[in-house]
């Protein structure tokens, strides 16, 4: 039985996707924790509802990003996590922190990387008149947002879309593709192979959204 922790900073809603699949499809893993950098970070609330154990690790309280990494990871290592999934965790970590859990540290990301790393994707997306957009799951790595990619879901830009109408549809998919990789790790069916992700048996590793955005 494969041990997750699970990190957010604010709603949790794509932590709320991995557990409740997780429960639902009957996975090799059980989420042993949710935690947070902020307090009143909405997604606790559910992570304690669903017999999840909550923690905060409040950045405001640290005097520097090494000191908040090496006190987050002291938490973490209280599960002896198999993964560690971040789940719009919005904290740079340093290059320690990623090394230590390399190769057992997702992130989804709101961009088809490698077009749009780091904040404002959306309006990124929107601003660079593309007719596709979507999200990443990737490995965590040292350099923001560049890790290999594990999958990805596409999205269409439509007319009239604003930075709010985008974030709503790429989300959606997210909710769908990112339970769909961190299940694929907890099954031992994924293998980095320079920056690419081989996952055994072979399937689509991409998921695409019709038109109006509706379903994936």
């Amino acid at each position: 039985m494969k041990k997750i922790v699970i990190l957010i900073s604010g709603r949790g809603s794509n932590m709320e996707a991995v557990v409740r699949a997780c429960a639902r499809e009957g996975w090799p893993a059980r989420v042993q924790a949710v935690i947070s950098n902020r307090p009143d970070a909405a997604g606790l609330g559910f992570a304690a509802a669903n017999g999840i154990e909550t923690i905060v690790v409040d950045h405001r309280k640290f005097e520097s990003r090494e000191s908040f990494d090496a006190a987050l990871a002291v938490e973490i290592d209280r599960f002896a996590p198999d993964l560690v999934v971040l789940a719009g965790f919005m904290r740079v970590l340093t290059d320690a922190f990623v090394g230590k859990y390399a190769g057992r540290m997702l992130n989804v990301h709101p961009s088809l990387l490698p077009c749009f790393p780091g904040l404002r994707t959306h309006q990124q997306a929107l601003d660079a008149g593309v007719r596709v957009h979507g999200a990443s799951v990737h490995f965590v790595t040292p350099t923001l947002d560049h890790g290999p990619i594990v999958a990805q879901a596409a999205v269409p830009v439509v007319a009239g879309d604003d930075a709010a109408a985008l974030a709503a549809r790429v989300l959606k998919v997210e909710h769908a593709l990112y339970p769909r990789a961190v299940r694929w790790f907890v099954e031992g069916r994924l293998t980095i192979e320079g920056a690419r992700v081989a996952l055994t048996p072979s399937e689509p590793q991409w998921l695409f959204a019709d038109i109006a955005g509706e379903g994936v």
